[in-house]
């Protein structure tokens, strides 16, 4: 029996936290005889109820990208002395000795900024990021992607073999809350976009080419859904000051009412200009919702043909490849057609089996109870 311990410190959140709830939930069917040590954030350790006795919670109050990660993390790891830490982010104690699988979602923190934060801290963070990302690459045994755009990235990137990359593609489920109409857009016409609104989202040029639209459909309503915070607020104002009407920022919503948009959504667009996955898109395509999307990164990978691409510097396309799909009522059944025929075709169960194999392959050669 070996000792695994998974960092699941992003449990809970949006991104990374839906990629752990999805392993560690398959991974509790398929092993039954490895011992795993799951670490949490103590704000999340009642949210993970573990199912199979060979899986305990740990609480983890270490924060990534501080130097009580560093040290407190290295020490709790070592204390541990598992055979296999798997870092479900880059972000890890740079000093740990022991065997290492790291999952590596995208290199999207190393080119784009935050504006959010304050420059002079962040741009320092940035810097240590970029050299936690080549270091991670080069002492993991294995690297997991979510897409061949990222492993072929990664390998780039960090100058490492892309044979110590495997690509676990990852899945979308279908909402389980029954749908809750959103009553300001009942009988409305709107296109919509979920999702934090950071730089490389694009959404200013989204509203930009929301601005154009409105020229041909005037009723149209653009949707920006997510939790309120300093960058909501800031694209807020942008579109205030632009004089750009009929935006909706809906704040928080649940999940019912974001099963209702998705049902309900004229387009869903995605205009983003790096993803390591693209997650948003196949759960608007699980709900029905035709889909417009930027033709960056990895997006072209994950989506096929099953939705209208366009260039996400270039508003004036943007804008063209949306109105095609409010125009014509039979793309728009092709683009469901198809994205339902694609959410299919992606499991978190698959994604979990190759994880879980690369833990086998890893601990066939690790030395026993390793120190850090």
């Amino acid at each position: 029996m070996a000792k695994i311990i998974i960092d699941a410190r992003e449990y809970g959140a949006t991104g990374t936290g839906t990629y752990l709830k999805y392993l560690l939930d398959n991974l509790q069917r398929i092993d039954s005889h490895n011992s795993y040590t799951v670490l949490l954030k103590p704000k999340d350790i009642d949210g993970f109820k573990p199912f199979n006795k060979h899986f305990k919670k740990l609480a983890c109050p270490y924060k990534e990208f501080t130097f009580s990660e560093q040290i407190g993390l290295w020490k709790q790891l070592h204390d541990l002395k598992p055979d296999l830490v798997h870092f479900s982010m880059v972000q890890q104690p740079i000093l740990y000795q022991g065997k290492v699988a790291t999952t590596m979602h995208d290199l999207t923190t190393v080119r784009f900024r935050n504006p959010s934060k304050n420059w002079l801290i962040f741009t320092l963070k940035q810097q240590v990021y970029k050299f936690v990302n080549y270091w991670a690459a080069h002492k993991s045994s294995a690297i997991f992607t979510p897409s061949e755009f990222v492993k072929d990235d990664v390998a780039r990137y960090t100058r490492i073999n892309s044979r110590k990359i495997t690509v676990t593609y990852e899945g979308a489920d279908e909402l389980s809350a029954k749908a809750e109409p959103y009553q300001e857009l009942e009988g409305k016409e709107f296109i919509m976009y979920v999702g934090r609104p950071l730089p490389h989202k694009n959404l200013e040029r989204l509203i930009d080419a929301f601005a154009d639209l409105r020229q041909q459909n005037p009723s149209l309503r653009l949707v920006l859904a997510g939790k309120q915070d300093t960058l909501f607020r800031r694209l807020e104002r942008q579109s205030q000051i632009k004089g750009v009407k009929n935006i909706i920022f809906t704040g928080y919503v649940s999940d019912g009412q974001l099963r209702w948009l998705y049902e309900h959504t004229a387009a869903y667009v995605f205009p983003s200009l790096s993803e390591g996955f693209g997650l948003p898109g196949l759960e608007a395509m699980m709900h029905g919702a035709p889909v417009v999307s930027s033709n960056a990164t990895c997006l072209p990978e994950v989506y096929k043909d099953a939705v209208i691409y366009f260039n996400p510097l270039d508003v004036a396309e943007m804008s063209a490849s949306i109105q095609k799909v409010l125009n014509d009522n039979e793309l728009r059944k092709r683009l469901i057609k198809r994205g339902h025929a694609l959410v299919n075709t992606y499991s978190w169960a698959r994604m979990s089996e190759q994880t879980f194999a690369v833990y086998q392959k890893i601990l066939e050669s690790a030395p026993d109870n390793p120190s850090g």
